[in-house]
């Protein structure tokens, strides 16, 4: 029986938002493999104080493999094994919710809080968050890196079995009586109709050629409008910021050209994934873009 330590990083506040995570592999009484990956959300959409926690950018992301594909090597493992998170609860949310996002089933799990198990075995007045437990047993690490964090909750997890002498993990949450924390598949998203299932479904669409606009918040609160024109030369985006009057690259070309939706004031999220996909499409080397030479 496998028993894998897991840690998701979200983009925002929303369970299906993740854009990271870290595994950790226990067997024999000693992490014997760790994984991570990034995975693009959905939406495109960082909350300020989720990018303050783990530093994962929407740039670093808008690349990276989706829910499913970056999950896919290792649900198996997850789904005949043992699973340990700390706050599990948020962890088996976000792996439901994710896959969900894409209508993809969610495996029967039987997970288990290493919070839970720190509450019992390594109890403390200052609290048994991940950071301060593995502060108290020395364990080293890199605290909101989702494969660093996965690493210190299989090392809490093989404190507590040497504390308490038990056998493996499944002895060990017998000995506490932990009942297991699942995942559960809640019902699917309205797959016609959900903003995320647009922005998907676009991939395999024709953009109509009308004009693509969008007006994004700036850092003082200002509004700005960005365009995508089409020119003889082929298509460049226009932003009414003062960089981009001055002909300069400015940020909110580049987020829109990443993906990012952060500072989109304008309700139409699923037509960032289209502009994404037409610039894509359409150029080959450095992308087009009115204003845009090097600041």
């Amino acid at each position: 029986m496998s028993v894998v330590a897991i840690d998701f990083e979200t983009a925002n506040e929303r369970r299906d938002s993740a854009c990271a995570v870290g595994l950790a592999w226990i067997e024999g009484g000693r992490v014997v493999r760790r994984e991570s990956r990034l995975i693009r959300p959905p939406q495109m959409r960082f909350s300020p104080g989720n990018i303050r926690i783990h530093g994962i950018l929407p740039a670093d992301v808008r690349d990276a493999p989706t829910f499913p594909e970056a999950m896919a090597p290792f649900l198996p493992d997850l789904a005949k094994g043992v699973v340990l998170a700390h706050n599990a609860g948020f962890d088996m949310g976000v792996l439901a919710a994710s896959l969900g996002a894409y209508g993809a089933p969610v495996p029967t799990l039987t997970g288990h809080c290493t919070l839970q198990i720190a509450r019992r075995i390594f109890p403390d007045p200052a609290g048994c968050g991940l950071s301060k437990v593995a502060s108290r047993l020395g364990i080293r690490f890199e605290h909101h890196d989702a494969g660093e964090d996965a690493y210190a909750c299989a090392e809490i997890a093989l404190a507590a079995m040497r504390e308490t002498g038990a056998r493996d993990v499944p002895d060990l949450v017998r000995g506490l009586g932990l009942t297991p924390i699942r995942a559960t598949n809640a019902a699917r998203r309205d797959l016609e109709r959900s903003t995320s299932a647009r922005a998907l479904r676009v991939a395999g669409a024709t953009p109509a050629v009308a004009e693509l606009r969008f007006s994004l918040r700036g850092s003082t609160g200002n509004r700005y409008v960005v365009v995508l024109e089409e020119n003889t030369g082929g298509p460049y985006l226009r932003c009414s910021c003062p960089a981009g009057t001055h002909r300069r690259r400015c940020r909110h070309v580049d987020a829109l050209i990443d993906g990012d939706i952060t500072d989109l004031i304008s309700n139409n999220a699923e037509d960032v994934e289209r502009l994404r996909l037409r610039i894509g499409d359409a150029v080959v080397g450095p992308v087009r873009v009115k204003g845009a030479a090097a600041a």
